[in-house]
């Protein structure tokens, strides 16, 4: 048996799979958790991976990949130390610069046809921005940027004299195009104010060198790696039709297309994916930490907000939360806070509580979905993952919510396994990735009617955002 290994440094915990290469099956996995916050030292991941892959979990692997969260900040500098830690993709500072950016190109469309996403806080190019103008002594020091599972993969191969990336990862920067497939060099100039190193991008199943030092063995193949929704959409083998809506820290909605996508709006981020084709995605600051934090406030643990969640009736009896707890990022609202609307003496009870915000939460990924809708994206069923979906009301809800089949892939780790089958796929040098099938349970079709909770959702948000 042939071993690959994936490697998911997300944005809560490194987990990492051993998977037989020919046919995925999972042989050995380890986890280690990450720091809290909207910041970190990169170190900490590294620390992670040592963690989470200590005693036998590398013994035979011959190739590895890295799979990390998208759009966080890491500068080094000549010496290829961190200048400071890193500003991960949920971190809002840098809304202001957003908005900047946007105006200096000449607005949304502009960038949209620039790099088929139009600049909000969550994306690198304005927290390189939000640096120069607020850290200048740091930024004057800087001569690289790189993403997390770019550093990662650096790491791994000893800090070489040229980072690599993956174009999926790369297209979440702001200043690489997935239209062209080459940097925007003078965006990243117009963002820093001046040029400094980016990694180089790598093909989809290119072998970029060999570990050199750190958790894995030396001599082990390394693999571009990509970003975390991308390596989710391989490790699930997604195909046309097959929308992926993922219910982690972070909320997102996408699908594997043949076309970019160029959505003026700002609503769909034109992504590509790792494999030579494009990954147009709807991404939610406010998930499965949603469920987590209305838990908190009831005083109960997740099974039995559950049970609360679906012994109320559809509608909450017409509470309808706007789960904006981290403010957000679909809708482009950094600033904003939760609101829980139709409140009375009569329904203001817990399980109404609980059940508007499982259909709060899932109603902004449901919106997502339909964005996708939009930019021609065909839906044919939707693919439920990410730990949110574990959840039992969930479940129930999203089966109706979102118009088409729902099915649940079988528990597993699947950026982690999305990284692994791109180790594969660079180990063996076929044309095309490993076939690795998944395993997924439809879920069945509700006999109510879940338009009037999408509607009492959409009105709630005109009246207190105006859209």
């Amino acid at each position: 048996m042939t071993l690959v290994a994936g490697i998911d440094s997300s944005t809560q915990s490194c987990k990492v799979v051993v998977c037989d290469a020919e046919t995925g099956a999972v042989v050995r996995e380890g986890k280690a958790p990450h720091p809290d916050g909207t910041s970190a030292p990169p170190a900490a991941w590294w620390e992670a991976l040592a963690a989470a892959g200590d005693g036998r979990l590398w013994d035979g692997v011959r190739a590895v990949a890295v799979a990390g969260q998208q759009h966080g900040m890491v500068v080094v500098d000549g010496d290829g130390e961190v200048i400071r830690d890193a500003l991960l993709w949920n971190d809002t500072r840098s809304a202001s610069a957003a908005e900047h950016l946007i105006a200096e190109l000449g607005g949304p469309e502009a960038w949209a046809q620039a790099v088929g996403l139009v600049p909000v806080a969550s994306f690198t190019v304005t927290k390189l921005r939000w640096l120069a103008e607020h850290e200048p002594d740091a930024a004057a020091r800087v001569t690289q940027v790189m993403l997390p599972h770019d550093w990662l993969t650096w790491k791994l191969l000893g800090q070489p004299a040229e980072p690599v990336t993956d174009r999926g990862d790369a297209s979440g920067t702001g200043y690489w195009s997935p239209l062209t497939g080459e940097y925007r060099l003078d965006l990243l100039q117009t963002a820093f104010g001046r040029q400094i190193g980016v990694p180089r991008v790598a093909g989809p199943s290119e072998s970029v060198g060999v570990t050199a030092a750190g958790p894995a063995p030396g001599g082990v193949v390394v693999a571009p790696g990509t970003g975390d929704n991308m390596g989710a959409a391989l490790g699930l083998g997604a195909e046309a039709g097959d929308v992926i809506v993922s219910i982690g820290t972070s909320g997102t909605a996408f699908a594997v297309s043949d076309s970019p996508a160029a959505d003026a709006s700002g609503a769909v981020a034109g992504f590509a994916d790792a494999t030579g084709r494009f990954l147009p995605l709807v991404a939610t600051l406010n998930a499965a930490r949603v469920l987590t934090a209305t838990a908190d406030l009831l005083s109960v643990d997740l099974a039995r907000l559950d049970e609360l969640a679906l012994s109320a009736p559809a509608g909450a009896g017409g509470l309808v939360l706007l789960p904006y707890l981290d403010g957000e990022r679909s809708p482009n609202l950094p600033t904003a806070t939760g609101t829980l609307t139709g409140l009375t003496r009569t329904v203001m009870n817990p399980a109404n509580v609980a059940r508007a915000a499982v259909e709060g939460m899932l109603c902004g990924l449901a919106d997502g979905v339909d964005a996708l809708r939009r930019q021609g994206v065909s839906v044919r069923r939707v693919l439920l993952i990410g730990g949110g979906a574990a959840s039992l009301a969930v479940r129930e809800v999203a089966a109706g919510l979102f118009g088409v089949p729902v099915v649940v892939p079988a528990p597993g780790e699947y950026v982690a396994r999305g990284a692994a089958r791109q180790a594969a796929w660079a180990l063996s040098g076929s044309a095309e990735p490993p076939n690795w099938k998944v395993a997924a349970e439809p879920l069945p079709q509700p006999d109510a009617d879940s338009r009037a909770v999408r509607t009492a959702y959409a009105e709630a948000r005109t009246t207190v955002h105006g859209f």
